[in-house]
């Protein structure tokens, strides 16, 4: 039988462990990323080839060029899968596994894990808690929801990662100042209600419709925090069968099996409301998390999601049993913040909780674990206030996420 062949795409530098694993696996790799990654430290000893994108939009006019050059390919090669390793490379995945007749998640299943509006209608229907929300399609419908619905509000591009785009407003006329500035573009956003309250991640991977592993963290500064505060971004692991724990897991569950998750890795957010105490669905993407939460969580559970990630899409496409590894029951968290040093030095965070650090221009990070909970988040604590002192850099909110 001859290799499998998975065409991986990513217009982000990262996945580095799924490309290695799945070269592991005895897989044909190729990669497709945008043009000037072209010599970024890809593991290069795990890909067969690489073919770059021009542009990374996910436009009608780039999606043809990838279908183009995707025919041209297939003339003599074959493709057996077809992997998105970051968040805004899921529309061009599924686009060439519809047009191509690849297996895997097409349109419409991806967009849950992609269109913002998609998933509060279909967690909505499923009986999922979620903010109250509406599209900016109807001027009639936004009045009205603004009118019954209590603000503040944010409006939310629906196609975008993490805080990236949001705009909070406080007053019928600031909404509709932001609306009437998105002009043609405003059909691509949604408006909600915010909601004060701690923001919780499920890291997972699903398995013949299944969870089969779960790791619930709680970021101790939320996204939008970081993002529009120029905060310090932090998340540390909950203690397993805590009732947080309990919650955020059921509800993961939930979400996964009304969205049509067969297999995958996926990165999922909750709000905990400060008002009623009850979690909220936000949002949900079928690959592994950015900001190196990925990390993070290998640490505490053992347990790799982008190399399991590589693992599971192998065993699916030739039809063989997958099942997690055994997870460790430990802690760990992570400190990240902009540096104003370009190349800013932590040795002076010495203490022997610290397992990773961070090794990229104008970032300083630090990954801690330990079996006492308690002393995560006092190390966390006290790295963000000598990182704010010493190293701290903020910048602009971007259009696109940097991760």
């Amino acid at each position: 039988m001859r290799p499998l062949t998975f065409l991986c795409v990513t217009c982000y530098h990262k996945g580095q462990d799924f490309l290695s694993a799945c070269k592991a696996a005895g897989n044909t790799v190729y990669l497709l990323t945008a043009k000037n990654l072209e010599h970024a430290e890809w593991p290069r000893h795990a890909i067969d080839e690489f073919f770059y994108m021009d542009s990374d939009e996910n436009t009608p006019e780039n999606f043809a060029n990838l279908e183009q050059g995707l025919a041209w390919l297939m003339r003599s090669k074959k493709i057996d899968r077809i992997v998105a390793l970051d968040d805004f490379d899921v529309e061009k995945a599924a686009f060439l596994r519809e047009t191509f007749r690849v297996p895997g998640m097409g349109q419409t299943t991806a967009r849950y894990f992609r269109d913002k509006l998609a998933m509060r209608m279909k967690a909505a229907d499923a009986g999922i808690p979620v903010p109250p929300f509406s599209p900016l399609f109807n001027d009639e419908e936004i009045t009205h929801y603004a009118t019954t619905v209590p603000g503040p509000w944010v409006v939310k591009p629906r196609a975008e990662a993490s805080a990236t785009g949001i705009k909070k407003v406080h007053t019928m006329e600031e909404l509709w100042q932001v609306v009437h500035s998105l002009g043609d573009k405003r059909h691509g956003y949604l408006v909600e209600q915010f909601k004060p309250g701690a923001v919780y991640h499920a890291d997972a991977i699903t398995v013949d419709g299944k969870v089969d592993f779960c790791r619930v963290s709680k970021y101790l500064n939320t996204p939008f925090e970081v993002a529009h505060g120029g905060g310090i971004f932090r998340s540390a692991t909950l203690p397993l069968g805590s009732d947080d724990d309990r919650a955020v897991q059921e509800l993961h569950a939930k979400v996964m099996d009304a969205f049509g998750m067969q297999f995958s890795a996926s990165h999922t957010e909750f709000i905990k409301s400060n008002e009623d105490g009850q979690f909220y669905f936000l949002e949900t993407s079928s690959r592994v998390g950015g900001a190196h939460l990925a990390e993070m969580v290998e640490y505490a559970s053992g347990i790799n999601l982008w190399a399991e990630w590589a693992r599971l899409e192998t065993a699916m496409a030739k039809k063989q049993p997958y099942e997690t590894p055994q997870a460790k029951d430990d802690h760990a968290g992570i400190v990240v913040s902009l540096s104003r040093f370009q190349h800013p030095d932590s040795s002076g965070f010495d203490d022997p909780e610290i397992v990773w650090r961070l090794r990229k221009n104008h970032h300083i990070g630090m990954i801690v674990r330990s079996s006492d909970l308690d002393r995560i988040h006092a190390l966390l604590d006290d790295y963000a206030g000598r990182i704010h002192r010493d190293f701290h850099a903020s910048a602009p909110v971007p259009d696109k996420p940097m991760d």
